[in-house]
C-alpha cells in the first residue's frame, strides 16, 4: 500500500469538537478514533478550510487519511484508503459492526460499542437490480484483508446506509462472510444511518438498533412482514429468470439461479463436464461471474486449455484449424486469471466436504466467485460407519445449505450406475434416479441435469435433458440439443442437416487421451 506524504496531524480544534458535538459525538470518542484536524484544500470546495481526518491503518501503521471539511460537506483523501476504518480496534469474540462510513463508526462508539469499522470508500459501486455489478468485486478486498478479525468475530452486525447502494452492498458483504454468520440492523423511519439515529434518539437509540438486530434471512422463522419488501417486488416485476446458459433453446428449459444446487450427470465421456466449462465461460463473458473449480479429473494445466480455448474459440492444440497466436493465448491466461480460480489436491488425496466448502468460502470471500463447480462426487472422501445413501443426503444437504449462505450456484458432478441398452441397442439418458448412491440425487436438487451423446461414434450432437426444476420460474422439464465443436472445445446450438446427418469420429489433440479427459 503507499503511504500518505505530507501529513498534517493537530489536535482536535475547537470549531472541530463544536461541529462533532453538533453531530453528537463528544471529543474524548473521536480522539479514541484518532480523529485529528487540519487544514486541507478540498477540491469541491474550491478552497482550503479546516478538516477533520480519519486516520486508516494497516498493521498499525497509519498510511492514509480520509479527510472531511467541517465548514461544507467536500472530501478528500491523503493517501488511498483500501481497509476497513478503525480495524484494529475489532476484539476478539465481540460483535463486529460493519457500516458505511466513519462518522457512523463514531456514533456507534458514543453509543458503548468499541468494535465497529467502516468500508473504506462507501457504497459508490454501481447497483444492478438492487445487486452490486459483478465488474465492481474487487472493490471488497478490504474483506480479505480483514479475514483475520472477520472469522474471530462473534457475529456480524452489518449496518448500511438504508438506501439502494448502502443495502446492496450490505447484501454482497453478507454474501461474501456468509449469511449464517449475519445479522441486520433496520434503522427507525426517518434515519439513513447510525449517525442519523444517535441525534434523533441519543445513546439508547444506538444500543437500541443494535440489540434488536435481525439475523439475516438464510433459515429460520420469520414473521411474514419480514418477506413484504420482496413480495411487493415479485407482484411489480414477476418472477423473472435466472442467468443465461448462453444459448437461446437451452433458456427455455435452465436459467442459472444464484444460491442454488444443480445436480450434473451424463455417462462417462458425454461432455458433462465440457458443457458447465462452456456455461461457467458464457457467464464470465457476459456477466463477469468468478467461479471456483474443484475438478478432480482434470489436471490445472489441461483445464485452463480448455477455457482458453472455449474463450478464444480456437483450437489450443495443433491440428487441422489454425490454433490461437501467442498473443491470443496471453489474452486467455488474463480472462482465465480474472475469473477462475481452482481447489486442487496436488498430493492426490481424497478431499473431505468440509475442506472443500472450506475452500469455497476462502474464494467467496478472497475472490467473490458467484458460481463453482465439484466433479465428481466420488472422489470426496466417504466418512467411516455411515451408509453411502445417508452419506449423499449429508452432502447434499451441506452443499446447498452453504450454496444458500453465500449466494452462489454450485453445479455437483455424479456419474451414473451402469445402464443396459434398450431395445434399439442404444444406453437410455440417464436421469436423478440413475446416479449411484442415493435417491438424494433427485430429492435435494434444485435442478437435474443430463448431458447425453446418443451417437458418439458418428455424431457430434449432444442433449441437454433438464429431468428436475423446482421452481418454474427457474426453467421447466424437457430436452433440446446443442453441437460440440472438438478442435475448439465450444458448443453451439444444434442445427440439423439432412445431408450432414452423420460425420467421421475426430482423434482428440495432441496432449489429451482418449478418455474423460477429452469427451470426444
Amino acid at each position: 500500500m503507499s503511504v500518505a506524504k505530507n501529513v498534517v496531524k493537530d489536535p482536535l480544534s475547537a470549531e472541530a469538537v463544536a461541529w462533532l458535538q453538533s453531530r453528537g459525538i463528544s471529543k474524548e470518542t473521536a480522539e479514541k478514533a484518532g480523529v485529528t484536524s487540519t487544514r486541507h484544500w478540498i477540491q469541491a470546495l474550491g478552497k482550503e478550510t479546516e478538516c477533520i481526518q480519519f486516520p486508516y491503518k494497516n498493521k498499525g501503521q497509519e498510511y492514509a487519511y480520509k479527510i472531511r471539511s467541517i465548514e461544507d460537506k467536500g472530501f478528500s483523501c491523503n493517501g488511498a484508503p483500501q481497509t476497513f476504518f478503525n480495524i484494529e480496534a475489532a476484539d476478539r469474540n465481540d460483535w463486529l459492526i460493519i457500516c458505511e462510513g466513519e462518522m457512523d463508526v463514531l456514533a456507534f462508539m458514543e453509543g458503548g460499542y468499541n468494535s465497529v469499522v467502516s468500508v473504506p470508500n462507501g457504497a459508490v459501486m454501481k447497483v444492478v437490480d438492487g445487486h452490486i455489478d459483478p465488474k465492481d468485486d474487487n472493490k471488497f478486498k478490504f474483506l480479505w484483508d480483514a479475514k483475520k478479525q472477520i472469522d474471530a468475530a462473534a457475529k456480524i452486525v452489518i449496518a448500511t446506509d438504508n438506501d439502494g447502494p448502502g443495502q446492496a452492498m450490505a447484501e454482497e458483504i453478507a454474501r461474501r462472510i456468509g449469511k449464517d454468520r449475519c445479522w441486520k440492523i433496520d434503522f427507525p423511519e426517518g434515519c439513513k444511518d447510525a449517525n442519523d439515529v444517535l441525534l434523533s434518539a441519543g445513546k439508547d437509540g444506538i444500543d437500541n438498533i443494535v440489540v434488536h438486530s435481525k439475523p439475516w434471512p438464510v433459515a429460520g422463522l420469520y414473521d411474514a412482514e419480514h418477506f413484504y419488501e420482496e413480495l411487493d417486488d415479485i407482484y411489480d416485476r414477476g418472477m423473472g429468470r435466472g442467468e443465461s446458459t448462453g444459448y437461446d433453446n437451452v433458456d427455455e428449459l435452465y436459467s442459472i439461479v444464484a444460491g442454488q444446487l444443480t445436480v450434473v450427470t451424463g455417462h462417462p465421456s458425454s461432455g458433462k463436464s465440457e458443457f458447465i466449462d462452456q456455461v461457467m465461460v458464457n457467464l464470465a463473458q457476459s456477466k463477469d461471474w468468478k467461479f471456483a473449480i474443484c475438478s478432480f479429473e482434470n489436471e490445472p494445466r489441461l483445464h485452463i486449455a480448455k477455457l482458453i480455448s472455449k474463450h478464444m474459440r480456437k483450437p489450443f492444440f495443433d491440428g487441422p484449424m489454425k490454433r490461437l497466436t501467442k498473443e491470443e493465448l496471453d489474452r486467455g491466461k488474463e480472462f482465465v486469471q480474472s475469473h477462475f480460480s481452482f481447489l486442487y489436491q496436488a498430493d492426490g488425496s481424497l478431499s473431505s466436504v468440509e475442506s472443500i466448502i472450506e475452500r469455497l468460502k476462502v474464494a467467496v470471500l478472497r475472490h467473490g466467485v458467484r458460481g463453482a463447480i465439484i466433479d465428481p462426487y466420488n472422489y470426496i472422501q466417504k466418512g467411516r460407519d455411515v451408509s453411502e445413501t445417508d452419506w449423499v443426503s449429508d452432502v447434499l444437504t451441506k452443499l446447498r445449505v452453504f450454496a444458500q449462505a453465500h449466494g452462489i450456484h454450485l453445479w455437483f458432478v455424479a456419474h451414473p450406475t451402469k445402464m443396459m441398452r434398450d431395445q434399439t441397442g442404444k444406453v437410455p439418458a440417464p436421469k436423478g434416479y440413475d446416479i449411484s448412491g442415493s435417491a438424494a440425487w433427485f430429492a435435494k436438487a434444485d435442478v437435474g441435469l443430463t448431458v447425453h451423446r446418443p451417437d458418439p461414434a458418428n455424431s457430434i450432437s449432444s442433449e441437454i435433458h433438464i429431468w428436475k426444476c423446482r421452481f418454474s420460474w427457474v426453467g421447466k422439464q424437457g430436452q433440446t440439443e446443442l453441437d460440440f465443436d472438438v478442435p475448439t472445445s465450444t458448443y453451439k446450438k444444434h442445427v440439423p442437416d439432412p445431408f450432414l446427418s452423420t460425420s467421421v469420429p475426430v482423434a482428440a489433440p495432441l496432449g489429451y487421451k482418449d478418455d474423460d479427459d477429452f469427451p470426444f
